[in-house]
């Protein structure tokens, strides 16, 4: 075989692995319709990624408030995929009895409505605020999307194949929100309105996707419906936030791993704002190459890691995961440091590259890991506990690395990249309690009761 026939017979099975035969036979009709719900979906919801948001903010809104309050409006926009699951905790309550599918197109509609709301922004302090409502209100719903997508997923695809499949669904969504962020990228860097064309247009894709999603069916709806109704019957327990604290108070387990988790996730959390901040600041980079180094560059290279790190997500749980994986993000926090502080620029895109090896496998554990500790019908609840603590630390971070980087700037102008040092910091603390608590799983005090057990070879076809 020629080296361009082993290259095109290496691109087939790669597109061959991403069709529905290519899943348990009991899982395919879901997995076609979420592959192209998702897809849809995607292209909208990568109009309001983070940095992206932050470098529209940063460059076409420069000259309508003042500095300090533009990079904390920068903040504010790149933080708010973490902050807004703050409010998670009142969709997990007001779904519990209610229709789930319907539930998830409803907040799918409204995600792409704050989205379409950014194109009608004027260039003035107003339309910063615009801006800022738009995306963050889109997140907030799509906050409550993840949620119930897990629910979903649990029900419907085995233990096998979950890592699997939600892999397949994130690379496909990753891919076409990174071509979204870099059309934005390019239009804005020549046409700086063009936003006001880009922003419709993907909204009614993601509607279109919706509509294809409120086809799906979901197994053991009913049941998980009554058990949910007669289990909150009468009571608004379900949306008070209070209630969530039950599930740690009550799984140890879960509670140290959240523990882990919120030191790990605040490190990362805080490297975006300032990261955005210093790409035209110190290293005076066009909306472009800002796009490319904040997003772009990391989500495409998720699909190239998603693979390997499904593989052994699929293998092992969900703490010996993030023990490995936790080390990823620690390298590329540690040479977006080296980049700001020696100043050599190039280290930025080697930083992004590395970002999104560690996305790849962040996005598969973020969405799944709490399966290894939920029992089925507390699958959501437990989700929303995880969520909510993303929003707690997402608040934290977006307000402290902006307040850090403008004291640093103050103090010496131009020291404003140590900021990642506290980044690493958090980061290495999360790492090191997987770490330690990696060796418990071994150990007599092991409790696998909320852990959907060891993965289960999928049957042999025919």
């Amino acid at each position: 075989m020629t080296p361009v026939e082993t290259a095109i017979h290496s691109v087939s099975r790669v597109f061959e692995s991403f069709h529905p035969l290519s899943m348990p036979r009991l899982a395919r009709g879901h997995y076609r319709r979420e592959i192209v719900a998702w897809a849809g979906l995607a292209l909208g919801m990568g109009a309001v990624e983070g940095a992206v948001g932050g470098v529209i903010a940063k460059n076409i809104f420069e000259n309508t408030v003042s500095p300090a309050m533009l990079n904390f409006t920068v903040a504010i926009l790149t933080g708010a995929p973490a902050f807004v699951n703050i409010s998670s905790f009142i969709w997990t309550g007001l779904s519990l009895g209610r229709h789930k599918i319907r539930f998830l197109v409803g907040l799918q509609i409204a995600a792409m409505a704050f989205v379409a709301l950014v194109a009608f922004a004027p260039l003035n302090s107003l339309g910063l605020l615009m801006l800022t409502v738009g995306l963050t209100g889109a997140r907030m719903c799509w906050s409550g999307v993840v949620i119930l997508r897990s629910t979903v997923w649990r029900a419907n695809y085995p233990r096998y194949a979950r890592a699997k499949m939600a892999g397949k669904i994130a690379t496909v969504q990753i891919l076409l929100m990174a071509l979204t962020g870099l059309c934005i990228g390019f239009a804005i860097k020549d046409y700086p309105t063009s936003f006001r064309f880009i922003y419709p247009f993907v909204a009614v894709i993601g509607m279109a996707g919706a509509w294809v999603y409120l086809g799906m069916r979901m197994r053991g709806h009913r049941a998980l419906l009554v058990a949910e109704s007669n289990r909150d019957k009468g009571s608004l327990k379900s949306v008070n936030p209070l209630a969530l604290l039950e599930i740690l108070r009550n799984d140890r387990r879960y509670r140290r791993f959240q523990y882990c988790m919120f030191m790990f996730g605040l490190g990362n959390l805080m490297v975006t704002a300032p990261l955005v901040i210093m790409l035209k600041d110190r290293f005076t980079m066009n909306p472009l190459e800002s796009v490319l180094i904040a997003t772009t560059l990391p989500l495409l290279l998720m699909p190239v890691s998603i693979p390997v790190w499904s593989k052994l997500l699929d293998r092992v749980h969900i703490i010996e995961f993030r023990a490995i994986h936790s080390w990823s993000f620690v390298a590329s926090i540690i040479t977006m440091l080296l980049a700001c502080v020696l100043d050599i620029p190039a280290l930025l895109w080697v930083g992004a590259v590395l970002q999104g090896i560690a996305y790849g496998g962040g996005v598969l554990a973020w969405n799944l890991g709490h399966h290894d500790f939920a029992p089925v019908e507390k699958a959501s609840q437990y989700m929303g506990v995880h969520v909510t603590l993303t929003g707690i630390r997402g608040l934290v971070a977006l307000v402290v690395p902006v307040g850090v980087y403008e004291l640093l700037e103050h103090l010496r102008p131009g020291s404003g990249g140590w900021v990642f040092a506290m980044c690493l910091f958090f980061c290495l603390c999360g790492t090191i309690g997987f770490i330690l608590m990696r060796r418990s799983l071994a150990g007599p005090g092991h409790d696998s009761r909320f852990s959907d057990g060891p993965p289960v070879q999928p049957p042999v076809a025919g």
